[in-house]
């Protein structure tokens, strides 16, 4: 049987996947064979007689596998944005391998003695990116067991295999009860309140399902726009508590299990190799350095927000009584914060939407990362997509070499997973003295065009595209030796700085006018609407910090130990979320059976770092404003903190940016939060 996967470099262009040839047969032989070849590389490490030194040992370890890890990265990217019930399956199949495979090389004695080794005797002559990856690296085997005995070895490898089981059920589940939901309405006085577009767009949706009428779903284009415009109340709380109650329900896709158990096994990982919780184990290499300094970062935030949003919300429940609501309940939020919006700002999605067509958007984003950065990006016909919607684009520098290849994945499907995310298929390195270019992915779940219209944007979405691409950017600029060090591959509370800093770029007067073009006229934004949208920053921020937080405290609750035996899930929410709710808590929902980004993403412990890194963007933004938004000596400073990936350490390499450390000040300011302006 003819394999892509087989090929050591598919023979396609700058080696990228070969989706067109890609069966789902071929994954499994492709990563046995490849798993083979890496268990030979390891071998060859361990049983060599001559001692340990970083090039033989450390540099040899980040360079073995690399096929292993490329027939994974397909797989799973595949699996979150093109997925299918074949794909699912073989999942549960895939992911055992290859924890299996990582425990091996995680567990192996004599590996980690030779690593030991070379950690005990650090050469001076040693560059930084070095360092890092022996300090990684070391760390790494610590954290997977390898200074445990054997029987405690044996109990971590059942831990991990289950970890990887159970997280995957919780996606998968997360996913069917996502796409299984519909909400068909056949009245068209129902429709009252939505805007064309949304209304063509569930006409369309209900004739791919076969469906009379129009059809909602659970998919983030179409739920928030009902939530928002929907003026029939009853109808946007049954969605509401659809989208509340997911994986939640009781029957086979409830995940309320699967949370226990990732929680408890969590623990019970990080208790095995000696830390007092998991969100303990996790923070040791993280900017904040311990659950204290989270927790007190986000108390902090907590006051400073605390009667912004109890304000924001008494202006929502006079609008509600105005329409006969005596108490606003959750489903009530979006729809009026649309109306305010409205009334404050005259500022909603149908007036900005026409001038945001996502063609113009795009042109406008890459033009701005041009004039920042000197990259160019250049549509491509030549490359294999794994589906129709998908285009790439050679990214080249100001001297004309190719640099990187970007992917862009923006419309909803069946099988594609809700969320935005930035994913890679390769990360830079070097093979000797030539630069393996990174292959970079962003995958979003945007309003797609109708018959009538192309896809317009809402404001949101804009600043969704911004911020991937900001997370793309960072690994295209990446110039690193070591692929575990490129890009993105940063300290985990770090790694939002690039992509919130660059959504910045959205409120500005020149950012817009680049951005915006209407789709009938091509007129830019007007100067009115682009002062509108500046002060609309501040709208609402106190309810949205606050609900941020929730995030942030439910993720640091659950991984110190807050979640008690048999407790249950519904009210440990409530408990813990106590401090932060507005709104009354809907019986029977909970945010955690689908809180997709600790349970199944790398957040776990590390939610509170998008506030974190708030204060970064913020900062470091104010200091663009303080020369030009395209000053071309604070960008290519800027180029050197994203450039150099995680050679070095998160808060050095901002110092060296910035001049000094990061203070929340321009984050508050920019929120309006800040309860004393000379503070």
């Amino acid at each position: 049987m003819e394999n892509p996967l087989l090929e050591y470099n598919f023979n396609t262009f700058a080696e990228t996947p070969p989706f067109e040839r890609i069966q789902t047969e071929h994954f499994v032989p492709a990563l046995e064979k490849w798993i083979d070849q890496a268990r030979t590389e390891l071998e060859a490490i361990t049983n060599q007689e001559d001692a340990p030194t970083f090039e033989n040992t450390v540099e040899a370890l980040e360079k073995s596998g690399k096929n292993v890890g490329r027939v994974a990265s397909i797989f799973f990217n595949l699996h979150g944005a093109n997925t299918n019930d074949e794909m699912q399956k073989l999942a549960q199949e895939i992911s055992p391998k290859l924890t299996a495979w990582q425990n091996e090389v995680v567990m192996n004695e004599k590996l980690f003695q030779r690593i030991h080794q070379v950690h005990e005797n650090p050469k001076d002559t040693w560059d930084a990116e070095r360092r890092e990856l022996l300090r990684r690296t070391y760390l790494g085997f610590k954290k997977n067991g390898a200074l445990l005995n054997d029987a405690d070895k044996e109990q971590l490898k059942s831990i991990n295999q289950r970890l990887a089981e159970i997280s995957l059920k919780f996606a998968q589940n997360v996913l069917t009860v996502t796409q299984n939901y519909t909400l068909n309405i056949t009245d068209e006085q129902d429709l009252s309140g939505l805007p064309e577009d949304v209304v063509s767009e569930a006409k369309e949706v209900a004739v791919q399902k076969g469906m009379e009428g129009w059809v909602f779903t659970l998919q983030a284009p179409s739920y928030l726009a009902f939530m928002k415009f929907a003026d029939k109340r009853e109808l946007r709380e049954k969605l509401y508590k659809a989208n509340a109650a997911k994986a939640f329900e009781g029957d086979e896709y409830d995940n309320t299990a699967n949370v226990r158990e990732l929680v408890k096994l969590r623990a019970e990982r990080a208790k095995l190799l000696g830390y007092d919780s998991f969100a303990d184990m996790v923070l040791e290499d993280r900017m904040a350095g311990s659950t204290e300094a989270v927790m007190d970062f986000l108390e902090d935030l907590r006051n400073h927000a605390a009667d912004k949003a109890i304000e924001e919300l008494k202006e929502l429940q006079e609008l509600a009584k105005a329409d006969g609501v005596e108490e606003i309940q959750s489903w009530d939020h979006a729809y009026y914060a649309e109306k305010l919006k409205s009334k404050l700002f005259a500022l909603d999605d149908e007036i900005l939407k026409p001038y945001f067509p996502i063609e113009s958007v795009l042109k406008g984003a890459f033009d701005i990362v041009e004039k920042l950065f000197g990259l160019r990006f250049v549509e491509t016909y030549e490359i294999n997509v794994y589906h129709p919607d998908v285009k790439s684009f050679l990214v080249k520098n100001e001297n004309d070499e190719l640099t990187g290849i970007l992917y862009t994945d923006f419309y909803p499907r069946d099988g594609k997973r809700n969320g935005a995310w930035k994913t890679s298929y390769r990360d830079n390195y070097y093979d000797g003295d030539d630069k393996q270019i990174p292959l970079i992915s962003i995958v979003c779940n945007f309003t797609k065009p109708t018959e009538t219209k192309p896809a317009l944007l809402t404001f949101n979405e804009v600043t969704t595209l911004f911020h991937e691409l900001g997370h793309a950017i960072h690994a295209l600029l990446a110039d690193n030796k070591y692929s575990s060090l490129a890009g993105t591959n940063v300290l985990w509370d770090f790694v939002e700085l690039p992509s919130q800093f660059f959504e910045n770029y959205c409120y500005t007067d020149r950012g817009l006018k680049m951005i915006s073009s209407h789709y009938k006229t091509g007129e830019s934004l007007p100067a009115e609407l682009v002062e509108k949208l500046r002060d609309f920053k501040q709208f609402l921020q106190g309810y949205q910090t606050l609900r941020q937080l929730g995030f942030a405290l439910l993720d640091m609750h659950y991984h110190t130990g807050g979640l008690s035996q048999d407790e249950d899930i519904e009210a440990f929410e409530s408990k813990v979320l106590s401090t932060v709710r507005l709104y009354p808590h809907t019986p029977k929902t909970a945010i955690s059976p689908a809180f997709s980004h600790i349970f199944q993403g790398g957040y776990a412990a590390g939610y509170y770092s998008y506030k974190w890194a708030e204060v970064l963007d913020a900062d470091a933004f104010a200091y663009f404003e303080e020369k030009d938004i395209f000053d071309q000596d604070t960008a290519q400073k800027y180029r050197t903190l994203l450039s150099s990936g995680g050679t070095v350490l998160p808060m050095e390499l901002y110092e060296n940016f910035r001049g000094r450390k990061p203070t929340s000040q321009a984050l508050l300011k920019r929120a309006g939060l800040m309860k004393n302006l000379n503070q």
